[in-house]
Formats: C-alpha cells, structure tokens, sequence
C-alpha cells in the first residue's frame, strides 16, 4: 500500500482517537475517497496495528527464538545475531521517519523520553527486551535502534557445554565452583555472554539459599526457586527518583542474601560489593567489560578511584575478596566461549594481579601454572562429600 495513503490512515485515526481495526481503517480509507477490497484492508489495519502497538517490522526478527540482537542502522539496514555473528536481513523500513517513530514509541512504552532535547534512550520493554535508541542530529542520518532480547529461561550449563561456550568436562569445574561458594566475575566484551553464563552458574546454587540480584537492567533470569531481583531507576523529568546501582546494593546486604549478585559491576557500587564479599557474603559474583582476565584488576582499580577507594585500599580488599575470574570472548565465527579461568594473587607489592589457572582447547581445558591455586581453592571449601563429588580433585589430565 502507498506510504502516502498510509500516513493519511494514520492522521485519520490520531485525530480521531481510534484504534487501527479493520472497520476503522475501511472507514479512514473511504474519508479520503478511496475504495479497497477486503484483503488490502485487512493487510493496512495489520500493518498499521502492528507499528501502532508492536514492533513493527522488527516484530517476526524479535519473535524468532535464535535471534539475541536486532540492530537498525538505516530503514533499508536492519541486522541481527543469531549466535554466529551479525546478518543482514531483508527487512526494511518506508523511510527514515518510520524508524524514528518505532524508537519514540518502543520508548514511550518502557516509560521513557525521546525527543529532540533527549535524543537517547536506555531502558527495558515490558517483556524484558533491552531498548537503546538514538536519534538524528545525534545518530547521523536515522534513528539507530539496538534492541537485546532476552530469553523467558536461562540456558543450563549443560546446554552452554552443547553450544560450545564450556568446553568438555569445563562443566565440572563450574560446578566445583559454584558448590565451594567462591567469590569470582565474569569478565568479556560486549556481547560475549557474560550474563548468559551467570544465569546458568546461578541455576545451580542449592534451592536453600537466597539469591539477591542488583542490575542497570534487568537481564539476568536464574532458574532458581529464591531469587530477589533490583533492578536500577533514571530519573523522571523533574530530576526526582534517581536510583543508582550503588543504592541497589546498599540495599541488597540488608536482605539477607546467600548470594549477592551484582549484574553487572560498572561504577561505585563497587566500593559496596567488594565491602560485603569482605563481611561473610561468600559465593558472591557479577561481571565486568574487560578486555581480558588479567586486566580486571586495573579494571575494578579504575571504577574504585573514580569512586574515592585509593589504590592500596582497593587491592588489598579485593586480595581477600574475589578468588576467580572466568573471562569469556567471542571468536571470528561468532561463537561465545570461556577462554580462560584466572584465580588472583598478591604480589609482595600488595597489589593483585591475575594468574592463568585454565585455557580454552576444543576437547577441554588445559592447565595452567594457577591450576593448584584453583584446585586448592575449591577443594578447599566446603564438607569433605562436597569435595569428593565435585571433581576438582581430579589429576590435571582430567581437565585436558
């Protein structure tokens, strides 16, 4: 159908207050002296309804199950990620228009302002789907939209072993961890899976302990029985109700958590989180962009200054807080995977640095020099059946 007759339709039922049913749109069509049959009237109520009230033509890309990003770029350059990388699909738009208008009511919905005095947006849809949006003079040319989907269960280890991300046997480990109540972050890129591997690993936390939850955005879906979830609140337009991540965990250690989680560590709250791993919060996590396992150190060294921790201040609580880092990447072919395990020492210096403790190989994981670190730590924790059942004994061939 032209756009023309379209934007007429549209005008008809804004100034009319109606909803895109197929008797309204016959009757906006017939205003503006046109006559169709049943299936175009049909086809424009549809399409209509559809940018009106849904995604528009984003609608069959985030209804997809494998799909985990849609990106629009331009109305003719709408991309997604099905777990193997970025691809051009051949959706479109009518024009440069119509993405803005979707960016501006995806925003409305999730109770946000997107205008020309706030030409950005970040926030999550009612379903869960993570919104960012940015429009013109900002975003050159078009409106550009990024919208994350975010899966109704989380993935098993089990699964993530299947898909590649945990090598054989790394499942093992894994579970070692997670049973022996070690502190640890999972650090990666954009994108990589840092919060698809958290909800997992938080899958097999004992149906007795509390989970407490502290995001930006609320992503992180555990199968678990007790799981709190906070999640983090802009400030409206008149400057009121800002709540930050750092209140979030505030709060979070006044409620009795097993486990505090911190979805993802970026600012001050990381005074807070490092405080509580330090006062018998044991079993505690959360990730962090980092270019690779042994730069989180400076990392959370960066976000601690910022907050007012000096330097030796911030090592030495991170020494007796945070045992192992699991850094994930994402390879040319797309795939997510964990490269590499880290546990932390002190230097004589009192700063910590991260030593190697496993390495990503295709049939499992290879050992490195801080493998008996690791393996201390985890056998370490815990009754003496804890340890026998969760293989972290094994010899180094084990684990190759």
């Amino acid at each position: 159908m032209p756009s023309g007759l379209l934007d007429g339709v549209r005008q008809w039922l804004a100034e009319s207050g109606g909803e895109p049913t197929p008797a309204r749109v016959a009757q906006a069509l017939r205003e503006q002296g046109r006559v169709l049959g049943d299936a175009e009237v049909l086809g424009a109520a549809q399409q209509l309804r559809s940018e009106l009230v849904g995604s528009g033509p984003l609608e069959p890309l985030l209804a997809d199950p494998s799909v985990t990003d849609v990106l629009v770029s331009a109305p003719d350059r709408v991309w997604v990620d099905r777990g193997g990388g970025l691809e051009l699909t051949s959706v479109s738009f009518p024009d440069a228009a119509a993405v803005r208008r979707l960016a501006q009511r995806l925003a409305a919905v999730a109770g946000r302002r997107l205008d020309d005095a706030r030409p950005w947006v970040d926030a999550r849809l009612p379903d869960g789907t993570r919104l960012h949006a940015v429009l013109p003079p900002v975003a050159v040319g078009c409106a550009c939209l990024a919208l994350r989907v975010v899966r109704p269960r989380a993935f098993t280890l089990d699964e993530l072993v299947a898909a590649g991300t945990v090598p054989p046997g790394g499942d093992r480990v894994l579970r070692a961890l997670v049973d022996a109540r070690l502190s640890f972050l999972i650090s990666g890129g954009t994108g990589s899976g840092k919060t698809t591997l958290l909800s997992a690993l938080l899958g097999l936390v004992g149906a007795g302990e509390r989970i407490v939850l502290a995001e930006d955005s609320a992503e992180l879906r555990p199968e678990h029985p007790h799981v709190v979830r906070l999640e983090s609140r802009p400030a409206n337009q008149e400057g009121a109700g800002l709540v930050t991540l750092e209140d979030l965990v505030r709060q979070a250690l006044r409620m009795r958590p097993d486990r505090l989680v911190v979805g993802e560590v970026r600012g001050a709250e990381v005074v807070h989180l490092l405080a509580a791993l330090n006062t018998g919060h044991e079993g505690g996590c959360g990730t962090v962009h980092a270019n690779a396992a042994a730069d989180v150190p400076t990392r959370l060294e960066a976000l601690g200054t910022a907050a007012g921790l000096d330097r030796a201040a911030l090592h030495s609580q991170l020494a007796a807080a945070l045992s192992v880092v699991l850094h994930l990447v994402r390879d040319r072919s797309g795939r997510r995977r964990i490269a590499e395990v880290h546990v932390l020492e002190r230097e004589p210096s009192g700063l910590v640095r991260t030593v190697p403790a496993l390495r990503w190989r295709a049939e499992g994981f290879v050992c490195e020099r801080g493998w008996e670190r690791l393996r201390g730590l985890l056998r370490g924790e815990g009754d003496e059946g804890r340890r026998g059942s969760a293989g972290a004994g094994a010899p180094e061939g084990a684990w190759q």
